[in-house]
């Protein structure tokens, strides 16, 4: 018998389709779109995916079977459809608590978790302190470990399937090792594989802006669009990308390193170790190297670097136009990163984001004017611009997603019912 009609869901991940281009295999299909549109009846699924009701219905009892799906009263709007032949409407939603995986954002102030389960619905959440400064290996791998431990009290007993882990640096989702980041001392680290033999769970490992380009497909304003970018701006620059409705990664995925494109020859030193990256121009430590100049002598010495720069911040705003060029400058830098990624991608929508995005001098009107300005004018409008200042929490939703993705696969990509 089906159970009483939930409020609204909104459901999570890409709600898109691609056309029937998609390789998964069907009984997946059904499944994500069930859990896209957060309740589905047997004939939206007909209709979404373009197979036959015999089809979804054999799915569905599967998917039923399997403790995954489950029925539900059928919402008003859709009591005749179903109804006709005097069977009760009804309609389909993943089952609450159906599974559970944990995502970690980890950051040079603080790192968090959440807990997911399979329909998206948050279960518990975690922080703990961080400071700037590489770790061994076994270091930040107890961290982690000591961040899961948290979560899990905090979600109750319920086992986990996975743990996603985002974290700023080059990181090779494939084979979970860190080409290089500012968390780690050493380069080249197998931090996926220590992780698992720590945590004793699968382990999905990803740059960090890429799980909150994830966050946004998910969950946030990319739902319903299939070709969008997100600029991060924090301790670095980053940027993730959706083309088609999936997140692209690049032929060895650790591609779209905005921040480590150069701007200008021979210019500011990065802390990649090269010059004239953009995010030598516009990050938070390229902000702090200047700091000093526009500041009073003596009076940042003893300063935290968010402090420092929330000064400096306070400054410009008060006519310092000192502070104010400092801003001014990473903004213009800022404008040509974002017209080249309108060049090469053209995307729908550009999501800016970070802790940064607090700082109006990034995005006011004059960048975003100048973005387009630098582009190609084809007399189109140019792509869309909005702010998002997500905190930490959305990120570490962002490596729920990755986890939900690998895991939804492991448990359906089998080939047909």
């Amino acid at each position: 018998m089906a159970g009483p009609a939930p409020g609204p869901i909104a459901g999570c991940g890409p709600r898109l389709r691609d056309g029937g281009q998609s390789a998964s295999p069907l009984r997946q299909q059904v499944f994500e779109h069930v859990r896209a549109e957060g309740i589905a009846t047997r004939s939206g699924i007909t209709r979404a995916l373009g197979i036959s009701g015999g089809m979804v219905t054999q799915l569905t009892a599967d998917l039923i079977q399997r403790g995954l799906l489950e029925e539900i009263a059928d919402p008003p709007r859709d009591a005749g459809r179903e109804g006709a032949r005097g069977r009760p409407p009804t309609a389909l939603r993943v089952v609450p608590g159906s599974g559970r995986v944990l995502g970690i954002k980890l950051s040079e102030d603080v790192h968090t978790a959440v807990v997911t389960d399979f329909a998206g619905v948050e279960h518990g959440t975690a922080t703990r302190p961080s400071d700037h400064r590489p770790r061994e290996l076994d270091e930040l791998t107890e961290e982690v470990a000591d961040l899961v431990a948290a979560a899990r009290a905090e979600a109750g007993p319920a086992p986990l399937s996975a743990v996603g882990v985002g974290l700023a640096g080059m990181v090779d989702h494939a084979d979970g090792t860190v080409a290089w980041s500012p968390f780690l001392a050493r380069q080249g680290a197998p931090l996926k594989a220590a992780l698992e033999d720590r945590l004793g769970l699968p382990v999905h490992l990803d740059n960090d802006v890429n799980m909150l380009t994830l966050a946004e497909l998910w969950f946030g304003a990319g739902r319903c669009k299939a070709d969008f970018a997100v600029v991060t701006i924090e301790q670095g620059v980053g940027m993730g990308l959706v083309l088609g409705n999936r997140l692209y990664r690049g032929a060895r995925g650790m591609g779209l390193e905005l921040g480590h494109t150069k701007v200008q020859l021979d210019g500011a030193l990065c802390r990649c170790g090269r010059r004239g990256c953009l995010e030598a121009y516009v990050a938070d430590y390229a902000l702090l190297r200047e700091a000093a100049t526009a500041l009073a002598p003596g009076s940042t010495a003893q300063m935290a670097p968010g402090d420092l720069l929330d000064r400096l911040f306070d400054e410009a705003k008060a006519g310092n136009r000192a502070a104010a060029t400092i801003f001014r400058r990473a903004g213009r830098y800022l404008s040509l990163g974002l017209s080249n990624v309108v060049q090469l991608f053209d995307p729908e929508l550009i999501i800016l984001s970070g802790a940064r995005m607090r700082y109006d001098y990034l995005y006011a009107e004059e960048v975003l004017a100048e973005m387009t300005a630098q582009a190609l004018d084809d007399q189109r409008p140019p792509a869309r611009v909005e702010i998002h200042a997500w905190g930490d929490l959305v990120w570490a939703r962002g490596a729920t997603a990755l986890a939900l993705s690998v895991e939804t696969e492991r448990l359906l990509g089998e080939v047909a019912p």
